[in-house]
Formats: C-alpha cells, structure tokens, sequence
C-alpha cells in the first residue's frame, strides 16, 4: 500500500474510497466543497467532474451535428462507439483512484492537479 491509500481525508473515509466516489459527479461537487486535507480527493473530483463537463460537450456537439442534413446519418455510428469509450474511461479512472494512483487523463489531468493544489 503507498501514502495515498493509507491517508483519512477530512471526510472520514480513506483517502483512496472518497476518490473513487469522487467520480460520481454530485458526489465529487460536495467533496470539492468540504474536503480539506487531502489533495488526492480534490485532484479526483476535478478529474470526475472534468470528464462529466467533457462527456456534456460531447454530447451536445453530436446533438448539433445530428442535425445536420447528410452528416447528421454518421452520429448513429458515433454515440456507441463514444459511450463505450467514454464509460470505460470512467471505469479505469474509478479503479485507478481506488486503488490509489494518481491517474492522470491525457488533458484533464494537468488541469486537475494545478486546480487540485488550489483548492
């Protein structure tokens, strides 16, 4: 076990267990809220709540172009493939913050250590 996994947050709950919960969106707007101590849980709430922010900006851009005549067809192709991608992702980013790493998402990563220190 590392540092991470051993830490309280100031939640009561393992460091580890509050991030992973952290990636159930309303959950991680209240731990960004009354987490304190443990930079570990910020930096998965922002990290969760980056990847709902994405997934909403995605979703819109494929409602958008749906409606486009002609290449509007092409999204019934694009939300399968996309929804499977998006929650795998979730998943792996859930499993990693139990088991406490600090995984970081290609772009949302960077972002949510440097906010995560802000907090």
């Amino acid at each position: 076990m590392n540092d991470l996994q051993l830490q309280k947050s100031s939640t009561g709950l393992d460091a580890n267990v509050a991030a992973a919960i952290a990636y159930v969106p309303i959950v991680a707007l209240v731990f960004l809220l009354i987490e304190k101590t443990s930079r570990f849980v910020k930096f998965h709430a922002v990290q969760s709540l980056g990847l709902a922010v994405g997934w909403m900006v995605i979703w819109f851009a494929l409602m958008v172009i749906g409606m486009i005549p002609v290449v509007g067809w092409l999204t019934v192709l694009l939300w399968p493939i996309l929804g499977i991608g998006m929650f795998v992702l979730w998943v792996v980013a859930l499993v990693k913050a139990f088991q406490g790493q600090q995984w970081k998402l290609p772009v949302l990563g960077d972002i949510a250590a440097k906010q995560s220190t802000n907090l």
